[in-house]
């Protein structure tokens, strides 16, 4: 069955109605469900499965005792869709039935960072390490989708004096103030803000450091 979709904006999923549990994260949504025991769980994944079959659109899924995290996006547009919505907005309601909540100051995900001279070089080298795939231009990427992807940054000459691997966060625009805040609290620097909210680079006392990303920005 042909689906018909739009393609929307992070701004445009973030203000709909009936995305409470949702937040961006770059290009994709993300929801994180406190299920609480296996068999709540359980139920619903197989309400997803039964929503995604009858919508033709198929989430990934990230089931743990407690805990189901939940990301969608359209893969053919790499992008947000209007079926994105309309399946996160039904996943909601299926999750308030069976008594779930949605923890959206929980969700975060992340990536590894390589600055490279020779990006080719460098991500051929680590794709043969970590059995991952080349992926477009700049990343690569876990053939079976369960680790963290990386991406190659493109550097003009060798970085000096900085580390050339870093990890770049993506988290929930309305919870990145706060997150860059602890970190600071908690002996860290910022190096970098004038990107924000779109990313703050961040170090640790000794230097390595963190991207902090949003959605924002990017649009």
């Amino acid at each position: 069955m042909a689906r018909t979709y739009e393609k929307i904006t992070a701004a445009d999923f973030s203000a709909a109605e009936g995305v409470d549990d949702w937040r961006v994260l770059w290009w994709q949504a993300f929801a994180l469900f406190r299920t609480k025991t296996f068999a709540t769980g359980l139920a619903l994944v197989n309400e997803i499965g039964r929503l995604a079959e009858e919508a033709n659109h198929h989430p990934d899924l990230n089931f743990r005792y407690g805990i189901l995290e939940v990301r969608l996006s359209t893969h053919d547009t790499m992008s947000l869709t209007t079926a994105d919505l309309d399946l996160a907005r039904a996943i909601s309601a299926a999750a308030r039935e069976l008594g779930v909540a949605g923890d959206p100051a929980a969700i975060r995900t992340w990536e590894f960072a390589l600055d490279a001279v020779d990006v080719d070089a460098v991500r051929r080298f680590w794709a043969a390490v970590l059995g991952y795939d080349l992926v477009g231009d700049t990343d690569i990427a876990d053939p079976i989708g369960l680790y963290p992807p990386v991406y190659v940054q493109q550097m003009d000459a060798p970085r000096e004096g900085r580390n050339r691997i870093h990890i770049d966060l993506g988290v929930p625009h309305d919870v990145a103030e706060a997150r860059v805040a602890a970190a600071v609290a908690a002996g860290g620097r910022v190096v970098r803000d004038e990107f924000a909210p779109m990313w703050w680079t961040l170090a640790d006392p000794e230097g390595n450091e963190v991207d902090i990303a949003t959605w924002q920005g990017r649009d």
